[in-house]
C-alpha cells in the first residue's frame, strides 16, 4: 500500500498504538490530526475493559491526544450491546471494574446472584474469592459466562499482570465451561465499529500492534489491515501467524504522508 487515499474510515486500537507505557507515542497527535484533516472518520478500538469512554478520553487527553469519548468503542460497551441484543432487559452477575457495571446499567441491565441469565466477567484488580466461587455456582447452576476480552496479560509500568483471559481460564477450569469473549478478534465488536462508523469494510482499514487480536479481526473480517511495532508484536513474530497484515509500519507517525 503506497497510499492510503482509498482508506476513509479507521479502526484503530490505543494501547500500543496511539499511547504506550503511560505516555503518547510519538507522532500519534499529528497522525489523528491529519485523519482529520483529510475528512477521515475514525472510532478508537479497544479491548481496554478497565475504564469507561468517558475515562479513556480524559486519560487519552491527558497525555496530549484529544478524543472525544464518542469516538472510543471498547469491549465492555461491546459486550453490554451483545448482551442486551440477546436478553434485552436481562440480569447478570459482574465482577469487573466501574466501567462494566456503567456500561450494562445503562444498557438496561439488573446485577442480580440469584440466578442471572449471564456471569459477565471483565478485567480487574480486585481480586475476590468470595466474588469467583459465586461465578462458578452460577455457571455450574446454569447462567451464561460471557467476558469482555481474551488477552491473557497486559502490560502496566511494573510489568506484565494478568489479564481477563487469564481470569477466565480460572472460572474455565472450575466450571469445564469456556466463556464466551465479546472483544476482539470476535467479529462481533468488528461489526459494531462498523456500524457505528456507517462503513464499508471495502474502505475501512484496521490498525492495532497485536496480530492475535487487531490482525486477526481485521482479517476474519475482510478488512485491510496496519500493524505498527509500538506496541506488543516485532516484526520477526509476525512470521508466526497464518495471516499476514496488508502493511508493517514502525508507528502511526509513518502513515502521516501517506494519507
Amino acid at each position: 500500500m503506497d497510499r492510503l487515499d482509498w482508506a476513509r474510515h479507521w479502526l484503530c486500537d490505543m494501547d500500543g498504538v496511539l499511547v504506550r507505557d503511560g505516555a503518547m507515542v510519538p507522532g500519534a497527535d499529528d497522525f489523528l490530526d491529519r485523519l482529520h484533516e483529510t475528512g477521515r472518520s475514525y472510532l478508537i478500538f479497544t479491548n481496554n475493559s478497565f475504564h469507561t469512554r468517558r475515562e479513556l478520553s480524559e486519560r487519552l487527553a491527558s497525555m496530549g491526544l484529544t478524543v472525544d469519548q464518542s469516538l472510543i468503542w471498547t469491549s465492555v460497551l461491546a459486550t453490554a450491546q451483545f448482551v442486551h441484543s440477546q436478553r434485552p432487559g436481562g440480569s447478570a452477575f459482574v465482577i469487573g471494574e466501574r466501567s462494566v457495571h456503567v456500561a450494562l446499567r445503562e444498557i438496561g441491565f439488573t446485577e442480580s446472584d440469584v440466578t442471572p441469565d449471564y456471569v459477565i466477567l471483565g478485567e480487574t484488580r480486585d481480586y475476590s474469592f468470595d466474588e469467583f466461587s459465586t461465578a462458578v455456582r452460577l455457571i455450574e447452576a446454569g447462567s451464561l459466562f460471557v467476558a469482555t476480552n481474551p488477552e491473557p496479560s497486559g502490560q502496566s509500568p511494573g510489568g506484565t499482570e494478568p489479564g481477563c483471559g487469564a481470569m477466565a481460564a480460572l472460572i474455565q477450569a472450575a466450571t469445564g465451561v469456556a466463556p464466551y469473549f465479546v472483544g476482539k478478534p470476535n467479529s462481533v465488536m468488528m461489526r459494531e465499529g462498523l456500524k457505528i462508523l456507517n462503513a464499508h469494510s471495502e474502505s475501512t482499514v484496521v490498525i492495532g500492534d497485536r496480530m492475535d487480536t487487531d490482525i486477526r479481526s481485521g482479517t476474519e473480517a475482510g478488512v485491510k489491515t496496519i500493524l505498527v511495532l509500538s506496541g506488543e508484536t516485532t516484526r520477526e513474530r509476525v512470521n508466526n501467524y497464518p495471516y499476514r497484515p496488508s502493511l508493517i509500519v514502525d508507528s502511526v507517525a509513518d502513515l502521516i504522508t501517506l494519507l
